[in-house]
């Protein structure tokens, strides 16, 4: 029986590894993006450091639709996020001569604020988009996760002593350092792991499990979302003009109805015709469970369509999962323990990747896949963290009137990871480490000078992190330095070792 466990262990072991491998660097991305996204708003506000005004949720939500009125009249719809204590500005997402836009309005005014940026969405987008075409980019990311979670489970299943190795970590021992490594990372918070990358999965449920809406719907999308959100007041264009009736009582209307909660978000779609729809959504903030409610109106007369709140338990118990992945709901304390359960993820995933070069050169002289390996791992890992600090860059150094800023913001943050990798395959290992992980200390303390030299101490949160963060760095970069420049003690094969 005793044969039969460690036989299936090792199966175990040989399949965590490899699933962890296969997509590790994509996972790495997602995980380090959706780290980033728990602090979205504050990320989107501290670039922005002009846009300091405030006002309360309607009537910024009315100022947005004005000026949206004057300057998107034919658009299809307007999809607005009214601000919080978290952003302060209007988030909002129309169609303009084909384009979709995102923008960020000013919550006075209802006009663009003045530094174009996607903000903290790109990380968030970045996250389980990937920078890809709709829908390769989500179909990627939902086969990572599930990857993720079968290497989690394996994971588990292959730890002979896994609580007991959580308490343990011997530093300056090789392949036993990144082990102990690995597994402290993994175990401290592994009921969050399991937890995000479920609720992950879910999220995406109609990307990477489809068949039962399928087998039930075929292809009549709209019967299958109006089944889902029965509540959803769906109206052609009567292709009649009419004017958007006064947004304020709405809202007020809806406040009450929602009892006094506030607004999350605010849509209008055919805005400008005679059947154009206001739907008003409870905020998320209040709850685990997201959207529980919403209000439709009449956008030409004011008059309510449809007053809905989801009772049935399989969509309430879904609203709660996917909750529980966006953590909207989450205070301060809560907010910093999802960052740091996230940073743990992506650190476990790096230290896997980086482990399993390490376990084989200590056996034996590494492969050509290895060694590639190796030096895409330097690369990637510190490639894609490197992109996030020139994305920051980016903001405060563009021109506020450049031609698609916000694109342009991206483009310097892909292609800076992009020459990362690079740099990171063509160096050896040894040097690529300091040499990648320096300049990106180097560029938080930049980002965190320009932060500061623009917004003052007024978001000096941000500043204190990328500070934070480059003296860890700068720790990492002097001891491998140290390791680079001291003499290499000649290696005994292990016959010579047993003799």
């Amino acid at each position: 029986m005793s044969a039969v466990r460690e036989g299936a262990r090792q199966v175990m072991a040989w399949l965590h590894g490899w699933t962890g491998l296969l997509l590790g660097h994509v996972l790495f991305l997602m995980c380090l993006a959706g780290t980033l996204s728990v602090f979205k708003p504050e990320i989107g506000r501290w670039m922005r450091p002009e846009a300091t005004a405030i006002a309360a949720p309607a009537d910024a939500i009315a100022a947005a639709t004005d000026w949206l009125s004057k300057n998107a009249k034919d658009a299809a719809g307007w999809y607005l996020t009214a601000p919080d204590g978290r952003m302060n500005t209007v988030e909002a997402a129309y169609d303009s001569g084909g384009v979709y836009l995102y923008r960020a309005l000013d919550p006075i005014t209802g006009a663009p604020v003045a530094r174009e940026t996607m903000g903290g969405e790109f990380f968030y987008r970045l996250h389980f988009e990937l920078q890809l075409p709709y829908p390769w980019g989500r179909l990627l990311a939902s086969l990572a996760a599930l990857m993720m979670l079968v290497a989690l489970i394996t994971g588990i299943i292959a730890h002979r002593r896994i609580f007991r190795d959580f308490f343990t970590f011997r530093p300056a021992k090789g392949q036993r350092s990144w082990l102990d490594g690995h597994n402290a990372l993994g175990v401290m918070s592994l009921p969050f792991h399991l937890m995000i990358t479920f609720t992950g999965l879910v999220t995406l449920a109609s990307l990477n499990m489809p068949w039962a809406m399928t087998a039930n719907y075929g292809d009549d999308l709209a019967t299958m979302y109006q089944a889902f959100t029965p509540g959803t007041v769906n109206r052609p264009l009567a292709e009649k003009k009419a004017p958007l009736a006064p947004i304020a009582p709405m809202l007020r209307e809806a406040g009450r109805r929602f009892g006094g909660a506030a607004i999350g978000r605010v849509y209008v779609v055919n805005p400008g015709d005679a059947a154009a729809v206001v739907t008003v959504f409870r905020s998320d903030a209040g709850q685990i469970a997201s959207t529980p409610g919403e209000i439709s109106f009449d956008g030409a007369t004011g008059e309510v369509l449809s007053d809905w709140t989801e009772t049935r338990p399989a969509l309430k118990t879904y609203n709660v999962v996917y909750g529980l992945h966006m953590a909207r709901f989450a205070p301060g304390l809560l907010r910093w323990l999802y960052f740091l359960g996230g940073a743990m993820l992506t650190l476990t995933i790096a230290s896997g990747l980086v482990l399993w070069v390490v376990k084989r050169r200590e056996r034996a002289p590494l492969s050509l896949g290895n060694r590639i390996l190796e030096r895409l791992n330097a690369g990637v890992i510190g490639g894609v963290l490197l992109g996030g600090v020139a994305y920051l860059w980016a903001n405060r150094l563009l021109p506020l009137g450049v031609e698609a800023r916000a694109d342009t913001e991206i483009s310097i943050a892909l292609w800076s990871a992009g020459i990362a990798v690079i740099a990171g395959a063509a160096l050896r290992p040894a040097l690529a480490w300091p040499a990648l992980l320096g300049s990106l200390a180097a560029g938080c303390v930049g980002a965190a000078v320009l932060g500061l030299g623009i917004s003052g101490f007024a978001q000096w949160g941000m500043d204190l992190v990328l500070l934070a963060t480059a003296a860890a760095l700068s720790l990492i970069v002097i001891r491998q330095i140290r390791t680079l420049r001291a003499p290499v003690a000649p290696r005994r094969s292990r016959a010579s070792a047993a003799a």
